[in-house]
């Protein structure tokens, strides 16, 4: 299996600073386009494969439906991984290690039968 490029850190790190500031900010001004820019490098990173910053557009949807516990929700949980991460975890890791764990463990229990 092919591996993915490594993405050096302190882009990483550029990346979820630029998250956590960007959801601040619709958060104490209330103009929720501050959510557009992680939205459109996200997709300018899916379709150019050039990727600045990228993240959740679930909150910025739910802010233009006047969703508001749902866009709270959805961009709380976006700041708290990237400011969980720039604590040194990655949530997106420990979450493909479970994955890996319940399939390695299925395929035990599934060869003891």
């Amino acid at each position: 299996m092919k591996q993915p490029p490594m993405i050096p850190y302190p882009l990483i790190r550029t990346n979820q600073w630029f998250i956590i500031i960007s959801v601040a900010l619709a958060w104490t001004t209330g103009a929720y386009a501050w959510l557009l820019p992680p939205l459109m490098a996200g997709l300018c990173g899916l379709l150019f494969g050039v990727n600045p910053v990228m993240r959740l557009a679930i909150g910025l949807a739910a802010y233009a439906a006047h969703w508001t516990i749902v866009a709270y929700v959805f961009t709380a949980i976006v700041a708290l991984a990237a400011f969980v991460a720039i604590q040194g975890f990655c949530v997106g890791c420990f979450i493909r290690y479970q994955w890996g764990q319940y399939r390695y463990k299925r395929a035990q229990r599934s060869r003891e039968v």
